[in-house]
């Protein structure tokens, strides 16, 4: 059985239906998000995309079918500061990638699960790292310490970054659509969709801070267990 992409966009309507329906009417509240969408939207998705994107990218395309954006604008700004802020990591990584990397051994799962799929398809994993949540920001990292020459880390992410902004811009528009057909003010539907996003992301967050926390705990823990020496030769 396939996964339904309908399905999925058709109950996540609804969902944001019912925060928007039971919203406050007032014109004022309304017109102070039209415009905020309208004033900062762009330079919101160039930054939002810089940093992580999916979620501003959905809003974006979502505002695009209502009128407040346009949505080559919307494609264009997602692209550019996708491909910024990967490009920027990139060439961190080159330079100090693998200290940075050794700093922080909370990323040590992610980093392990990106080299294994960096080492079975290199190629297509560099293509569409953008793809996997959670992975975006760290892939990165760990291709610039890898031996990818750099041409060719250029050449994959500008055509992954065109494909992923291409993707979530009218994959927001389509939800946009959808939303449309049940209830009649996107306004309110972004806004629920931007509590939403930002709830996953906090949560999502404070789950890799608690992680992060329990294994230095533990990594002090075996120091102090480990006997005097031990590092040393047998």
């Amino acid at each position: 059985m396939g996964f339904e992409w309908h399905s999925v966009l058709a109950s996540l309507a609804h969902a944001c239906a019912a925060v928007a329906q039971a919203a406050p009417a007032e014109s004022g509240l309304r017109d102070l998000l039209e415009d905020l969408i309208e004033s900062y939207g762009y330079y919101a998705l160039f930054v939002g995309t810089c940093l992580e994107g999916e979620t501003i990218m959905i809003l974006a395309g979502i505002a695009a079918r209502g009128g407040h954006l346009s949505l080559p604008w919307v494609i264009l700004l997602g692209f550019l500061g996708s491909l910024t802020g990967d490009q920027t990591i990139f060439f961190l990584s080159r330079w100090k990638g693998r200290a940075l990397l050794a700093k922080h051994p909370a990323w040590h799962p992610r980093i392990e699960k990106i080299s294994r799929l960096l080492d079975r398809h290199g190629t297509w994993f560099t293509l569409t790292f953008r793809f996997y949540y959670g992975l975006r920001n760290i892939s990165p990292l760990v291709i610039g310490v890898s031996s990818i020459p750099t041409a060719r880390f250029v050449l994959l992410n500008v055509t992954g970054a065109a494909l992923w902004a291409i993707t979530l811009g009218c994959l927001g528009y389509a939800f946009g659509l959808v939303i449309q057909n049940v209830v009649d003010n996107l306004k309110w539907a972004i806004l629920a969709v931007a509590c939403l996003g930002a709830l996953v992301w906090l949560i999502r967050h404070i789950y890799l801070w608690c992680r992060a926390k329990r294994m230095k705990v533990e990594e002090a823990s075996r120091s102090e267990a480990e006997p005097p020496g031990s590092s040393g030769t047998s």
